[in-house]
C-alpha cells in the first residue's frame, strides 16, 4: 500500500507541480519553485509531484505531497495498517539500502557546511546497517487521551497536539507494542482516570514499557498528573500478570512541565530493575535510566566505538556523560582505571551498581559536569590518556570544549546522534585534532536520525 496523502485545500493554497533535487535532513523531498526552496515531506529526490504550498517563508516554502507524478524506483511500499501521518517513519517510503546512504550523505553535508579544518580528508565510512530494521525500538512512550468518549493510546502528529491512535507501529518490538494496547484495554477496563489536558483533571498521561532484549523482563511506568490515581494499584496488579512484565512504576509530572517525565518515581509493584546485557556485561536499568532504544544495534555501536579507542592496559578512560555506565564497563578489562563523569545522580547511582554487578575493581562514576571534573582529575595526578564522549543532541558545551582544548587527551572518541551539532564541534575541536575516522551505525532504521563515531587524535604539533 502506497503512503496516502490527504489534505484539506484553504483559499491561500495552490497545486504546483515540482521535481525532488534531494533529501533535507529530515527526510523531506527539496525541490523549487520561482527559485525558492520547498521542503516536500513524503517525497523522493528524481520524482516529479504535485504540492500544496501551505505556508511561505522568506527563504523557503513549505510543502505537502498530494499525489506523484513520476515515481523514484527506490520508493517502496508504505506498511500496511499504519497511519501514514504518524512521526517517525519518515524515510519509510525509501528503500534501506538508500536510507543508508542518505546518512552518510547527510554526514558529508554537514560537514561541507561547517567545513572543519581538513574535512574533505575525513575518512566517512559507509553506514553499518542494523541486522534488522523492523521492530526493534524495545522501549514505547505512548501518550494516553479520551478524544469524544474514546480512548486513544499512541503518538501526537507532527508538529501537533492531535494524538494518534496506534495499533501498529512496525518499528517497535512486538512484546512492547503488545503490552501497550493491553494496558489500553485494562485502564478503560478498570476505569481508571485518563489526564484531560483542557480540564486540568488528574489521571494517567504516558504509558512507558521497556523490553530487555537479554532477558525479556518488561518495565512499565504509569506516568500520572497527581499522585492518588483512581483504580492505579488495582491497574498495577493486572499489569503484572501480563506476559514479561516484571515491574510497575508511577511517575508523577505536573501540568507545566514540558518535558514528558516528572522528577518523582516510585515503584508500585515488581522488581527494582530490569537487566540488559551488552558483550558480556550486565547493565540493570531503572525507570529513567538511558539506554539505547535498539539493544541489537548497540553491540555493533559499542564495538565500533570501543575498536578505535584503540586501548592498552597502562591507560585511564575517561567516561564522559558516562549514563548507567555501559561504556566504561565494556571497556574496564581493556585499561588500568575508568572514571565516568555524569550530571543525573540516578543514572550515577546505577552506573555504581552496575560496577558491582559486573564484580569490575577499577572503574569509579562521579557526579558532576565534564567540564568541571575533567581539570580537578588532572590536577589531583590522573593521566588523561584517553576519552569517550557521547552527549546529547545538542553536542558539545562551548566551555567543554575549551577544558578539552586545555587538558589535550591524547585520542578521545566522540559518539555522536546529531551530524550537525557533530560538524560544528569539529570546527574547534580540529584546532588540536586530526579526524582518523568517521563511521555511522544505522541505529533508529525509517527515521533521518543516525549515531556517528568519530575518533580523534592530537597532533603532534600541539
Amino acid at each position: 500500500m502506497n503512503r496516502k496523502f490527504t489534505h484539506n485545500k484553504s483559499k491561500h493554497e495552490k497545486d504546483v507541480i515540482i521535481t525532488i533535487k534531494s533529501l533535507g535532513i529530515n527526510g523531506e523531498g527539496i525541490g523549487y519553485y520561482k527559485k525558492k526552496i520547498i521542503f516536500i515531506p513524503g517525497a523522493l529526490p528524481d520524482e516529479v509531484v504535485v504540492a500544496k504550498i501551505v505556508k511561505s517563508y522568506p527563504h523557503y516554502i513549505q510543502g505537502e505531497l498530494v499525489r506523484i507524478k513520476e515515481k523514484s524506483p527506490d520508493r517502496v511500499d508504505f506498511p500496511e495498517g499504519v497511519d501514514p501521518e504518524i512521526g517517525g517513519l519518515e524515510l519509510v517510503h525509501l528503500s534501506y539500502d538508500k536510507q543508508l546512504e542518505f546518512k552518510k550523505n547527510n554526514m558529508l553535508e554537514s560537514l561541507r557546511k561547517y567545513h572543519p579544518r581538513n574535512y574533505n580528508k575525513y575518512k566517512v565510512k559507509n553506514t553499518i546497517a542494523a541486522p534488522d530494521p523492523w521492530h526493534y525500538r524495545n522501549k514505547a512512550q505512548y501518550q494516553i487521551e479520551k478524544d469524544h468518549g474514546q480512548l486513544k493510546l499512541g503518538l501526537f502528529a507532527p508538529n501537533s497536539h492531535r494524538l494518534i491512535d496506534l495499533p501498529k507501529m512496525p518499528t517497535q518490538s512486538e512484546d512492547t507494542q503488545k503490552t501497550e494496547r493491553k494496558i489500553k484495554v485494562l485502564i478503560e477496563k478498570l476505569h481508571v482516570p485518563v489526564a484531560n489536558y483542557r480540564r486540568h483533571l488528574p489521571g494517567i498521561k504516558t504509558v512507558v514499557v521497556r523490553q530487555s532484549e537479554a532477558t525479556k523482563e518488561i518495565q512499565v511506568t504509569l506516568i500520572t498528573i497527581g499522585h492518588k490515581i483512581k483504580n492505579l494499584i488495582p491497574l498495577a496488579k493486572e499489569i503484572m500478570k501480563l506476559d514479561h512484565v516484571v515491574s510497575v512504576y508511577q511517575n508523577e509530572t505536573e501540568w507545566q512541565n514540558p518535558q514528558v517525565w516528572g522528577n518523582k518515581t516510585e515503584k508500585l509493584l515488581g522488581k527494582n530493575q530490569i537487566t540488559e546485557e551488552i558483550l558480556g556485561k550486565k547493565f540493570a536499568l531503572s525507570p529513567r535510566a538511558f539506554f539505547q532504544l535498539n539493544p541489537v544495534q548497540t553491540i555493533n555501536l559499542y564495538s565500533e566505538a570501543l575498536k578505535y579507542l584503540d586501548l592498552t592496559p597502562d591507560q585511564t578512560l575517561i567516561d564522559a556523560y558516562s549514563g548507567v555506565g555501559t561504556l566504561g564497563i565494556l571497556a574496564a578489562d581493556r585499561v588500568k582505571q575508568v572514571v565516568g563523569i555524569e550530571t543525573i545522580p540516578e543514572a550515577v547511582k546505577d552506573a555504581q551498581h552496575n560496577v558491582e554487578l559486573n564484580h569490575i575493581k577499577n572503574a569509579d562514576y562521579i557526579q558532576g559536569s565534564v567540564e568541571k571534573i575533567l581539570p580537578e582529575l588532572q590536577n589531583s595526578g590522573v593521566a588523561i590518556n584517553a576519552l569517550i564522549l557521547d552527549p546529547p543532541r545538542t553536542g558539545l558545551a562551548k566551555s567543554l570544549i575549551k577544558t578539552l582544548l586545555r587538558v589535550k587527551p591524547e585520542t578521545f572518541v566522540y559518539i555522536s546522534c546529531n551530524p550537525s551539532t557533530l560538524a560544528q564541534d569539529l570546527v574547534l575541536l580540529s584546532e588540536a585534532y586530526d579526524v582518523r575516522v568517521i563511521q555511522n551505525v544505522d541505529m533508529l532504521p525509517q527515521t533521518p536520525r543516525c549515531e556517528a563515531i568519530a575518533k580523534l587524535v592530537l597532533r603532534k604539533d600541539r
